[in-house]
């Protein structure tokens, strides 16, 4: 099929660069011309394992093109896919203005376009969006002359850092669609990818717009929860990792997304999270549980730096600490809402020093804080002198370190660690004070 891509961020890119791999003709538009540029030249503005190469691959191949041109690249495709951002607004609420603009977009693009039979032409919302946004942008289309034009809602799982293997080995496909004709293009564009009997899961566009924030708001209310069950242990002296593999294995609950740790960030919960409390609000229907979801969270930011500030005391000014781990999650350079930059901050503000290394968003952190932190560039290089150790983000080059090392490097041997990849006996028998989450450590 020939589709159109508009917007190249995460969603955009991933979403064009793997429907190429199963041999579509696909065209990814933006409005930024240096982020046009940059793809044109084989770059890319993200990082995610394994995109690189196979946007470099498919573009080679003839079958991956980018362009600013949206008219042109709308013309000549079946599918359109709207992948562009819905940041918060001040009330909460998924900004839909980049959504709209891109609808009335398309419209003008389509609006003497030959009509032909349902299917012949379907818009594609992937973007995250709130429940009625489908029929907003079919009120657009149809203003401009298209209501010819289906238009089906199809919401993105991807995980950072696994986002590849996401896209083509999908847990379910899930389409929105208002007529049977505009679903099955959409069932014949990821047949390739659902290979091994998994659904794919047609239901009204309100429904498809919902599953994409339950499925967010569940998996964010999962970390919550664990979270103030660790911080409980914390008090109590239990060990949330024993906690943990003793409800892991009763099937109803299972281990996804039960790991403590200093709170979710991302693109995603964060956002949705405070979407559908504002959803909730709109409609009169105050919803407890997802504002306790993010209080909780809010508050867990902090947990780290209360550890911190509990070991130091009154001594914490002027104190050097070392923070492995800026990024929201491993195998991303994503810090939006990153747990890493409350840390920093808070620490900042106590008066002290802060030496950080991270594999991949150095350079976005670097871009906020500039010459107020310390940049490392190897793991190793952030403890020269500090008085302590941060562990933040789990990179996997951060789990078994020479702790020998890390010993003569350290003023101080003490280890905070945020997302409890060590053994406390270990680093004891190491001479390290530990400090972890839910571990049974009183602060």
């Amino acid at each position: 099929m020939k589709v159109a891509i508009i917007g190249t961020g995460y969603v955009g890119l991933v979403t064009g660069t793997c429907l190429a791999e199963s041999g579509n003709d696909v065209v990814c538009v933006d409005n930024n011309p240096k982020k046009i540029a940059v793809l044109q030249q084989g770059g890319i503005p993200i990082y995610e394992p394994g995109l690189q190469e196979l946007v470099a691959r498919n573009a080679r191949d003839g079958r991956l093109a980018f362009t600013p041109d949206l008219a042109a690249a709308v013309r000549a495709a079946r599918l359109v896919f709207i992948a562009v951002g819905t940041p918060q607004s001040d009330e909460g609420d998924a900004d839909l203005t980049a959504v709209f603009a891109v609808a009335d977009a398309i419209g003008e693009a389509l609006k003497d376009a030959p009509p032909g039979p349902p299917g012949t032409r379907v818009v594609v919302t992937k973007s995250t969006v709130p429940v009625g946004t489908n029929a907003k942008v079919a009120e657009r289309l149809a203003a401009k002359g298209c209501a010819h034009v289906d238009v089906a809602s199809n919401p993105e799982f991807l995980k950072e850092g696994a986002a590849i293997e996401d896209f083509m080995k999908p847990d379910r496909v899930v389409v929105g669609a208002r007529r049977p004709e505009a679903a099955e293009v959409l069932r014949e564009l990821y047949a390739p990818f659902l290979r091994t009997e998994r659904p794919f899961l047609v239901m009204t566009p309100e429904s498809a717009e919902m599953t994409k924030y339950a499925a967010n708001a569940m998996l964010a209310t999962k970390i919550s929860f664990i979270n103030e069950m660790a911080n409980l242990c914390d008090r109590l002296g239990a060990d949330i990792n024993d906690v943990r593999k003793g409800i892991g294995h009763d099937q109803r609950i299972g281990f996804q997304f039960l790991f403590p740790g200093p709170g979710y960030g991302g693109s995603c919960f964060p956002k949705d999270v405070e979407a559908i409390i504002a959803m909730g609000r709109r409609t009169n229907l105050p919803l407890e549980l997802m504002r306790a979801v993010d209080a909780v969270n809010d508050a867990q930011k902090l947990v780290l730096f209360e550890k911190v500030r509990a070991h130091y005391g009154d001594g914490l000014a002027g104190k050097t600490l070392a923070v492995w781990g800026l990024a929201f999650k491993p195998r991303t350079d994503d810090i939006r809402e990153a747990p890493a930059l409350t840390l920093i901050d808070a620490l900042l503000e106590a008066g002290t020093q802060v030496r950080v290394h991270d594999p991949e968003a150095t350079a976005n952190v670097r871009a906020i804080y500039g010459d107020k932190l310390h940049y490392a560039d190897r793991p190793y290089g952030a403890l020269e002198g500090a008085d302590g150790l941060v562990v933040v983000t789990e990179w996997a080059e951060f789990r078994n370190p020479d702790f020998e090392v890390m010993k003569r490097l350290l003023a101080q041997r003490v280890i905070f660690d945020g997302r409890n990849v060590y053994d406390p006996r270990m680093l004891r028998q190491f001479g390290f004070t530990y400090y972890g989450i839910g571990r049974g450590a009183r602060v």
